[in-house]
């Protein structure tokens, strides 16, 4: 199986860089990178040392509903390309750390039995067994430690 790497929408990440409001109805907060882990979620790279970036509440589903978490990421405060859609992760994700593939069905629900916790070499492997199932519609890669939303990896 074939399966893609899928970062935020343009439309929606330019709106929020140009001062539009995330999932809480909040402008975006601004700050400066000190270099450290900075994923800016539509480019999928880093936000540099001294680049600005926006701290946002973002909830990656169409509508709420009881498992339309919201959650914190991170954006490049100026206008950056997005992310091309990638059989493979990100070279950000290479990290070392772990990560949470959750799986969700049609109805945008979670689905507790596909849901697991991978190291980085693992990711591409676990995301297409985990599609490969008639009960998981997509996936989303969170942060193992801290549940951030990465992206979304979908059958290509």
């Amino acid at each position: 199986m074939t399966i893609k790497f899928v970062a935020l929408d343009t439309e929606i990440v330019r709106a929020l860089q140009r001062g539009g409001t995330d999932a809480n109805d909040q402008v975006p907060q601004r700050a400066i990178s000190g270099g450290g882990a900075i994923p800016c979620r539509h480019c999928l790279s880093p936000v540099g040392k001294a680049e600005e970036y926006l701290i946002l509440a973002h909830r990656p589903f169409p509508c709420a509903q009881p498992y339309a978490e919201s959650g914190p990421i991170f954006l490049h405060a100026r206008e950056c390309d997005r992310a091309a859609d990638s059989q493979l992760a990100a070279p950000m994700f290479q990290n070392g750390r772990a990560y949470i593939l959750r799986g969700y069905n049609n109805n945008d629900w979670i689905n507790y039995d596909a849901a697991e916790v991978v190291t980085p070499d693992r990711i591409e492997q676990t995301a297409r067994r985990l599609l490969d199932r008639n009960d998981v519609a997509y996936v989303h890669m969170r942060s193992s430690q801290m549940n951030c939303y990465q992206c979304r990896i979908e059958r290509a």
